[in-house]
């Protein structure tokens, strides 16, 4: 019987599992508003409500709001003439979006998450000084995507991996700049830092760490239980690169297997046998709904016991677009 252990099949009793849950984890604050942005267009104006690329990289999310009238699509140009808004995703556009919009007349309401924007305002100060920039991201990220579109084609280069940053060319070492994607490693990233800080010791670096707090937040709670977990859940979606990246975070900080689920249905029960501890996280766009699920699914095999270890105290929230300010969530 799969998910159970020779002395449950001969007594009928669950084995014990010890589930540490990570604190933070799931839902950061400009997700939050995201999906707010999208549900409070709905209940001010009425379905549909468009949405420019997934609002935030979850299927349950998406599902959910195309249930309550939102439409997603990929380009403005799928949307017809209409008084109705259009939602930008918490990602960020390149500059041509908006301006398309405002060309069309389209109503926009803008849910690019503030952290994202302030790399895109920092990319445009530091290409107006005259800097080449360079962009630590993964290639065809929407989040990557809109940033470079923030500047003339060929004012960003994009650096993806260690070799790639010991082997880019600057036109001019001693103008060159670096920013980087909100959503990626921490260690990853502070590698590559530090080959382009050796090779271009004028580069100019974030002030602040381009990599959002929850981001960081998230990977710190992972690698706290990674090493007391035989297995390691990461609940989110593919297509999320910080969920991505805690699946990477809890392997390297010692989990011997993690793994990225959506939710309780898609769990390979082989992978648990004989477990003892289990460390469960979300990505910063996956509901708490999902988790649940997960734990559930567990509840039903195993004598579960959670310790919740909580690494920071998350408090930030970020202002709606002026025209929702006056609505309140049903």
């Amino acid at each position: 019987m799969t998910g159970t252990t020779p002395e449950t099949k001969q007594n009928g009793a669950r084995p014990k599992l010890t589930v540490y849950l990570a604190a933070p984890r799931g839902f950061c604050a400009g997700v939050d508003r995201a999906i707010q942005i999208v549900e409070l267009a709905l209940e001010k104006y009425g379905a549909p409500v468009y949405v420019r690329h997934a609002i935030v990289h979850n299927r349950y999310v998406v599902e959910s709001l195309e249930a309550k009238g939102a439409v997603f699509v990929e380009e403005l140009e799928e949307i017809p003439e209409s008084d109705a808004p259009i939602v930008f995703s918490a990602h960020g556009v390149p500059k041509s979006v908006p301006a398309d919009a405002r060309n069309r007349h389209m109503f926009v309401l803008d849910a690019t998450c503030p952290l994202v924007s302030k790399v895109h305002i920092e990319a445009e100060r530091l290409f107006d000084r005259g800097h080449e920039i360079l962009l630590i991201g993964h290639a065809g990220h929407p989040e990557v995507i809109g940033t470079i579109g923030q500047l003339p084609p060929g004012a960003i280069a994009l650096i993806e991996t260690n070799e790639d940053a010991n082997s880019f060319v600057p036109k001019d070492p001693s103008k060159l700049a670096v920013i980087t994607q909100t959503t990626l490693s921490v260690d990853d990233t502070r590698e590559i830092l530090t080959i382009l800080q050796n090779r271009f010791p004028d580069i100019v670096v974030p002030r602040k760490d381009d990599i959002c707090y929850a981001t960081t937040n998230r990977q710190d709670a992972v690698k706290r239980i990674a090493p007391q977990c035989d297995r390691m859940i990461v609940v989110g979606s593919p297509n999320s690169s910080n969920s991505m990246r805690l699946v990477e975070v809890a392997e390297r900080a010692g989990c011997p297997r993690a793994m990225l689920l959506e939710q309780g249905s898609e769990i390979d029960w082989s992978e648990f046998e004989n477990i003892r501890s289990l460390g469960v996280t979300a990505g910063a766009s996956a509901p708490e709904v999902l988790v649940d699920s997960i734990i559930d699914a567990f509840k039903e095999r195993f004598d579960v016991s959670i310790e919740t270890v909580t690494t920071a105290e998350e408090t930030i929230s970020f202002k709606l677009p002026r025209p929702l300010r006056d609505s309140t969530a049903a």
